[in-house]
């Protein structure tokens, strides 16, 4: 394999944003293991008390993922996540108004690899809140991550809080509204299908994220994010090959998907696991009301999840001209 470096030239800015998204891969794939092999050296060294200490404030404090977690507006603010945005770069564009008197459930489309799109605009300031004012966005991610020693505190500050059906009722019970859920509607099942020019969305059987919204009054929002799937290429793991069958069984017993992903590296393009600079631009939809409904029956959810396919499907056909998607391509629901 012929081997492409990056020129010596490189603008130093330019140079800063790459360390800024090396930084943030790290934080990504190998900071909650480095936080959990700390806290067992603090167990085993002489620190042991410290880890004691942080255990009893684990167990006060391990619901609060479930409560709104414990963002940090100077976390958010770190000048590397501007860098970060910069490099791709990344672009929210807003295609309607969300009146801040109401809560709403953003559905983020596709998962991609790692998301990139959805930390970026989510769990940074000021995108958001600059488009959306009096709306404060949670970004739900799996709970297993809120078990990780220190780890935990950070993903908080960055506004990212449980995925579980608590945590996404606690968010959207806000009663003077102003609050958006963001999920991430195929899950780390569509992180497989995260292949470049993939269009494929898992969510015909997801339906949950319907009832939560229904039950809440909250209303949905179909959010798509042009480029998501451009950042990586995956080992070739077509559905029935052997590669697949190993990840879907890994994903059952972990809860999360493993992507064999490759990109390009720090001083040459050709390997590594930093992205391709390919630009995002996270397109945020027209709201769907949704009247109130305790007791949702099938019917009603299947209606409304209906609804919301056919104003997804809508929206990615009214933008993909803008971001280099050929006319005859259309979205795959799975």
């Amino acid at each position: 394999m012929k081997v492409e470096f990056a020129p010596i030239n490189i603008p130093l800015k330019r140079r800063i944003q790459t360390v800024a998204v090396l930084q943030w891969i790290f934080s990504f794939l190998l900071l909650a293991e480095f936080c959990c092999g700390f806290f067992v050296i603090l167990i085993l060294g002489n620190f042991w008390f410290l880890a004691v200490l942080y255990l009893l404030w684990l167990y006060l404090d391990w619901r609060t993922p479930c409560a709104g977690g414990r963002r940090s507006h100077w976390v958010r603010s770190w000048t590397v996540w501007k860098y970060f945005r910069e490099y791709f770069p990344i672009h929210l564009i807003k295609t309607s108004e969300l009146n801040p008197n109401h809560n709403y459930l953003l559905g983020f489309h596709p998962h991609g690899v790692l998301v990139a799109g959805a930390f970026g605009n989510f769990c940074t300031d000021p995108p958001f809140k600059n488009l959306f004012p009096g709306l404060t966005p949670y970004l739900h991610i799996m709970p297993i991550w809120f078990g990780c020693p220190f780890f935990r505190e950070y993903i908080m500050s960055a506004g990212m809080v449980s995925a579980s059906k608590e945590s996404v009722s606690h968010v959207l019970s806000n009663k003077g509204g102003g609050h958006a859920s963001v999920i991430v509607i195929g899950g780390a099942e569509e992180s497989l299908n995260a292949h470049p020019g993939s269009l494929t969305l898992n969510i015909l059987k997801r339906k949950g994220f319907i009832k939560m919204a229904l039950k809440h009054g909250a209303h949905l929002v179909p959010v798509f994010s042009f480029g998501e799937n451009e950042l990586f290429k995956q080992v070739a793991n077509p559905k029935g090959s052997w590669l697949r069958n190993v990840q879907e069984k890994l994903q059952k017993i972990m809860g999360f998907a493993l992507p064999l992903f490759h990109a390009r590296g720090v001083f040459q393009y050709s390997f590594g696991l930093i992205p391709y600079r390919q630009p995002i631009h996270t397109v945020v939809g027209s709201p769907i009301p949704v009247k109130q409904n305790l007791n949702p029956t099938t019917e009603e959810i299947d209606q409304l999840h209906a609804l919301y396919l056919q104003k997804l499907k809508k929206l990615f056909e009214e933008h993909k001209s803008n971001y280099g998607i050929p006319a005859h391509k259309s979205l795959i629901f799975e």
